[in-house]
């Protein structure tokens, strides 16, 4: 087997892509911009050439098995990203094939949440467990579903979407996705800072983030806020935590995972969100289930997360 395998994370503002040897070490890495092409050809042309540069500054030209790649609304069994909302291309973008063509390896791909699940199953926390939920808490909810060792994917390749399960019925936010009530909105970072804002809306109670124009507000300042003990800023995690906590317990109760790893910015709030969570799920999980399910932070550094896990999935295209 040749030592390498590529990595691929494209993002709605960036492309990141690396090279990566057997045992999870990023060797090169670099970026382009993706949205600025309009067509996805010339999208392509520039990141292939750019990945063959970082390739052949390495000396790994022809020392690659595969490449995996992690982007929005991709579809593992089409090779396919399908109508991605926040990328600049319409359609169904046979977006494996088409960078099979320019490199002559096995390519596989899907979504970038199940890409992180894949590298924390490979490289992460997640090593050795065959049941395990990841969730990514960013600018939305992402989630991978692994139970047996392999990772769900459901009849269409879409199977996972935990977050835009239900939170709030009745009277819910509205999501990026058109329904209302998903989980997404309530407890991604820009769910937290929707909270804020409504808090500082409808009460009275004093806060630093009263001194930030509530339009500005970010889950960055709510945690530096609750850093510093501003009570508002707490309160904030607790209720996000809280939600969070619930729709967990439905997650175990379907599956029974023996782990939920939390990666993400957010993620990194540490017990302020944690702890809430927590003591949300030993509220209200059933006893079938109580204290089976370990809640885990991701072992994988921001820096290399998404190359490592679209990485992860290349060492298994064929």
């Amino acid at each position: 087997m040749k030592p390498y395998v590529v990595g691929i994370d494209i993002g709605g503002t960036n492309t990141v892509f690396g090279i990566v040897d057997a045992r999870g070490n990023v060797i090169a890495s670099s970026s382009i911009k993706t949205a600025k092409h309009s067509d996805v050809n010339d999208y392509i042309n520039e990141l292939s050439e750019a990945l063959n540069n970082l390739l052949e500054s390495n000396d790994a030209a022809d020392k690659i098995n595969g490449i995996g790649v992690g982007a929005p609304n991709a579809n593992f069994f089409t090779g396919c990203v399908e109508n991605p909302a926040n990328l600049p291309w319409n359609g169904e973008i046979p977006l494996a094939q088409m960078l099979k063509d320019r490199f002559n390896v096995p390519v596989a791909i899907t979504n970038d949440a199940n890409a992180a699940a894949i590298g924390e199953m490979t490289y992460g926390v997640a090593r050795g467990m065959k049941d395990f939920i990841m969730i990514t808490l960013g600018t939305g909810v992402g989630s991978g579903i692994v139970a047996n060792g392999q990772l769900i994917y459901g009849h269409d390749g879409f199977a996972g979407e935990l977050g835009h399960v239900t939170v709030k019925p009745n009277n819910g936010r509205m999501c990026g996705c058109g329904r209302t009530g998903c989980l997404e909105a309530y407890c991604s970072a820009t769910g937290v800072a929707r909270t804020a804002r409504e808090f500082l809306e409808t009460r009275t109670d004093p806060s630093r983030l009263r001194d930030i124009p509530i339009e500005d507000i970010t889950s960055k300042d709510v945690y530096d806020a609750a850093v510093l003990g501003d009570k508002l800023a707490k309160e904030i995690f607790q209720y996000t935590g809280d939600i969070m906590g619930r729709a967990f317990c439905n997650f175990i109760a379907f599956s029974s995972p023996e782990a939920i790893v939390l990666f993400g910015g957010l993620a990194k709030s540490g017990d302020l969100l944690m702890k809430p969570i927590q003591e949300s799920i030993d509220r209200n999980i059933m006893s079938a289930f109580k204290d089976k399910t370990k809640l885990l932070l991701s072992e994988l550094k921001d820096s290399d997360a998404a190359v490592l896990g679209a990485s992860a999935l290349a060492w298994e295209a064929r």
